[in-house]
Parts: C-alpha cells; structure tokens; sequence
C-alpha cells in the first residue's frame, strides 16, 4: 500500500487533545482514528487494519471453544429490555424511540434481551445444549460523560458473547474456558492484565471478573492485598471496617438548622463523618428502601442489590423523597412512616452514638444507637471499603490501584431466561430453565490499552500481529536505481508493506514511521545500494542490520512468521 493513498495520512506532529490519555492522543496524531464530535469516532484506514487484526485473534480464541459468529441488530424491540426490567435500571443512557408505526424500539447499549429471544426460538430440548455464539457488534450508549477517546465513547464496537447451559454446573464448568480465553487475547495483544471480583451491575447475575489494566487515569478502582493476593473491584471487595462502638448514651434531639447534607452538619456541629449515620431513599424495581450507612463511606449498588436480591436503580430525588412525605436531608432509619424496607450496613449496627435525623426539618437526633432507637431485620455490608482498610483475608492492609477495564465475564444465572420465557425440556420430561453466561471484550479500550502498553516519547510500538503493516519501506536519494529497487521490493513484499511514497523529506518520514509504530523499517538508499544492500530497523528494540537486496524479501517473510 502506498503511504499517499491511505487515507487520513495527515500525521499531527502536537497533541491536538486535551487528554490525559496518551493513547488518544497517539492514535489522533498517527491518523488512525479522527473525532467527529463528543464521544463519536471515525476509525480511518490504518485504524481498521488493527482492528481487524485484533478481530482475528479473539475469533481464533472464540471459535476454540466451539463459538458461533452471528450478528444481531442494533435496533431492538423495547418490550424485550421491559421484561428484564432494564429499561428502568437503566437511565437516559438508553436510547428509546418511536418508529412510523408506533413501535417502541432502543438502540442497544446491551444484547443480552435479543440473545435470550433468539434462543427462546432456537433452543427446546436439553439436547441442544451448551451453545455458544458471539459477535463484533457496534452499539450506542448516551454516556453523560465521555473521556480519553475511544476509551468511553458513545458509540463503540464489542466482543460481547454468550453461553447456554443445561445447568449451573455446566456454567461453572464452561467459565474457566473463557477465562483462560481472555487471557490468552490479552497476552497475544501484548496487554498485562489484572483480574478482579467486580459489580454483576445492571447485567444481574451470580458472579462477574473484570480484566483490567493498571493505568494512573483509569477510572476503575481496585483494591490488592500484597501479603495474600486477594484483589477485586471497590464495588465488591470486602474489608475490616473501624468501629466505633461504646456505652450508648441518651439519645436527645437537636437544632440542626439547614443542615440537610453530611458536609453541612459535620462542620456545624464540629464532628467527623464516622459520627454520623446517612439515612438516603433508594429506588429498586419493586419500589422503595430505606439505607443507612455511616458517613465515612459510600453504598455500593451492587452489595445493596445482593443483599435485596433485586436490582438497584439508585437513591432517589428530592421530589420523590417529598412525595412519599419524607424530609430530605433529615431522613430517620424507621419504616414506621412509609412501611418501606430498613436495610443498615454492619458498621452502622455496630456503632453506638450516631447522629441521623429526626424526619423533622432542621433537627437531628444525636446519640442513638441501632436496636434502641431504630433496628432493622435487614443488616450487611452495603459499602464500598476505603483504601488501607484491612484484608478480609489475613488483615493485611489494601492497597488502591487505578485501572482501566478492557474486558469482563458473568455468570448470569437462570434470571434472563425467565424473564424472557426461554425454557427447555429436560430428559425426565419436566420444564427446566437454562442457565447464561456473559462475555464482553470492548474493541475501543483494547486498543487504547495497547497504546497506552506500548508506546514511548516517540510514538506507537504495535505488538507484532496487530500493526497495521508489518514494514514501512521508504527511499533515499533520488537515483532511478533507488526508485526501481523500492518499487520492486513494495510488490514483491505484498500487502503487509507500507511504502512511504509521499514527498517528504527523510526526517518527516523517519519520524512518521516511529509515530506509526510499525514494527520494521526498510531503507533503500543510494549509499547502501553501492554495496548491494538495504538497511532493515526495528522499532522496538532499536536494532539495526544490513540486508542484500535479493535476500530482503525473503528476510520480510521469516520476520512475519515470527510475528504470527
């Protein structure tokens, strides 16, 4: 392929992004991706060869495990995401419309409904089971904030895959098969990855594992014991709580006056956040609960969801809290009133003394103490645990890594095949449902995990296999020698060839080719022909050599074997 007809050649020798995300920033100045709007990328030509190269790997790894391609529509009959549930649980992010008809349709930002569905129509006996289908798929997500390119854009491509199983053993047993999977995607495309316990999520479901990558800007948080290796996502990970517990005092009402938020009553009555209990309205899929944490940590959705055993849709506004005749900011721990569910995180039962409010306007009721002045049937951990909080394991302290996440597994249970009718006869003739599993790899974060993985001051350093060209084959002198040996060698290399063809000078090529990150560079000058060679470079290591001119083709083949 000739460098001057590729298009989107146009290198940018600055960072045109704000980003702290250098990969973007890479990928901008090296034409493989272009912005077309906030969270809305165009990948150019040099963008989609990797791509699909890294396409290839993860089929190769996919269709291992016995996996069928197929691909689903992005547009989806809403009533699916209804009988889930998730077009509740899920907010503005989902894209809901009318068509000429009346038909309420999403674009999905997920394909688990339309998944299940098919296979309602497709799957009747125990006989048709384990399946395992995935697909490259592009979906949409109104994300409220979009960051470090196509790291978290609004539109995006996935892997996402699924599994049916007869039973929840032959998921348990599938799992370690993808798991193994991903880690040999990850490995192949020169990315070190971490794996932890993390949120099931909107998705619901048993159990999930993140891939991540370590990375100062990325948005996931990680907690990792290094005496026992114990790591998970803050959403899940467990730890040793401080408590703060002692002889209950008398419990009195106080004048807290426009003390509605935590901040506000801790520097109006001069206390720490530990002393005070948060009382905060939660809406479920059922309805309303009532959660109380103390104010030195935050709910986690996914925890309370556990504990629930029902979805989470999150806390409730000032306008719903009103309306069910509450005082917001001055919520106190009893259903009394509304009759809602009580739940209270461990810490909170534990400690004595607490301040909550009163469900009266500008008053707080200090001292008090759960089984005294407010109990609760439905006690757990329900927090997200602060960093340097003890392991759950062997107390050693956690420490907090941030991390990107570019790829996750779920064990989803039996819950979307009842909720979307999907069932099977069993050899005993009785009605059994099948049980799912969930598989995502996002394409956009790969490959801004690879950039950020592989790269230098100078530019990209693409894992042999994925660049876009294996070799980036350029001329020096202006001898007709020089550019009837290019030429000739850009054929007989083939499709795996780069030629630099543009008119530019040396220094704009050689710096172009480091920014590129094609793993081999070919140079036919004038000086190296005089002694019937070509010189070969290696982008990541640097190393040099030289070549005959009649064994460079031949060298080129050996060097892509090795990058198979």
């Amino acid at each position: 392929m000739r460098y001057s007809r590729i298009f989107g050649n146009n290198t940018l020798r600055h960072n045109p992004s704000s980003s702290k995300s250098i990969s973007y920033s890479l990928l901008l100045r090296g034409g493989y991706v272009r912005s077309l709007g906030s969270g809305l990328f165009a990948l150019m030509p040099l963008g989609m060869r990797v791509v699909d190269k890294m396409k290839n790997i993860i089929r190769e790894e996919m269709d291992a495990l016995d996996g069928q391609e197929m691909d689903l529509p992005l547009v989806v009959p809403q009533n699916l995401w209804r009988k889930t549930g998730r077009d509740q649980i899920i907010g503005k992010e989902l894209i809901r419309f009318v068509d000429r008809h009346g038909h309420d349709l999403v674009l999905s930002s997920s394909h688990l409904e339309p998944i299940t569905q098919l296979a309602r129509l497709s799957i009747n006996s125990y006989r048709d089971f384990p399946r395992f289908l995935y697909q490259f798929k592009t979906k949409f997500r109104d994300e409220e904030r979009v960051r470090c390119g196509l790291f978290r854009a609004k539109e995006f491509t996935m892997k996402d895959a699924y599994s049916f199983h007869r039973s929840y053993t032959d998921l348990n047993n599938f799992f370690p098969k993808v798991f193994r999977a991903y880690r040999n995607i990850f490995e192949r495309c020169g990315v070190e990855v971490i794996t932890a316990k993390s949120a099931v999520g909107s998705l619901s479901g048993d159990r999930a594992y993140e891939f991540l990558m370590e990375c100062d800007w990325g948005d996931n948080y990680i907690v990792k014991c290094p005496s026992c290796g114990y790591q998970a996502n803050l959403d899940v990970a467990k730890g040793y709580k401080d408590i703060h517990s002692g002889i209950p005092r008398r419990s009195e009402e106080i004048s807290t006056p426009g003390c509605d938020t935590k901040e506000k009553l801790m520097d109006y009555l001069g206390v720490e956040d530990f002393e005070i209990a948060v009382t905060t309205l939660f809406k479920t899929l059922s309805g309303r609960v009532l959660v109380v944490c103390r104010g030195d940590y935050d709910i986690s959705h996914e925890k309370l969801s556990r504990l629930l055993e029902e979805p989470v849709i999150g806390p409730a506004s000032e306008e719903e809290v009103r309306a069910e005749g509450l005082v917001p900011g001055f919520l106190f721990p009893s259903n009394e009133i509304t009759g809602f569910k009580l739940v209270v995180d461990d810490a909170v039962a534990e400690s004595d003394n607490l301040i909550v409010g009163s469900d009266k306007k500008d008053i707080h009721l200090k001292n008090a103490s759960f089984g005294r002045d407010f109990e609760s049937s439905i006690v757990g951990d329900i927090v997200r645990i602060r960093a340097a909080s003890e392991c759950i394991q062997c107390r050693t302290p956690l420490e907090e890594v941030r991390a990107i996440e570019v790829g996750n597994i779920f064990k989803l249970g039996d819950f979307y095949p009842k909720s979307i009718g999907l069932s099977f006869t069993e050899e005993n003739g009785e009605v059994s449902y099948p049980h799912m599993g969930s598989y995502g790899i996002g394409l956009g974060r790969l490959v801004t995990a690879i950039v950020e993985a592989n790269h230098d001051d100078k530019g990209i350093i693409w894992p042999h296999g994925l660049a876009p060209f294996n070799f980036f084959l350029m001329g020096i002198g202006k001898s007709f020698r020089v550019k009837n040996v290019v030429e000739k060698l850009a054929e007989e290399i083939g499709s795996d060839v780069l030629f630099d063809d543009r008119h530019e000078s040396v220094g704009v090529k050689f710096k172009d080719f480091d920014l590129l990150g094609i793993p081999y560079r070919i140079v036919v000058s004038t000086k190296g022909l005089q002694d019937g060679n070509v010189e070969f470079y290696e982008r990541k290591t640097g190393k040099s050599w030289r070549v005959p001119v009649e064994m460079a083709v031949k060298t080129c083949r050996a060097l892509s074997k090795e990058s198979i």
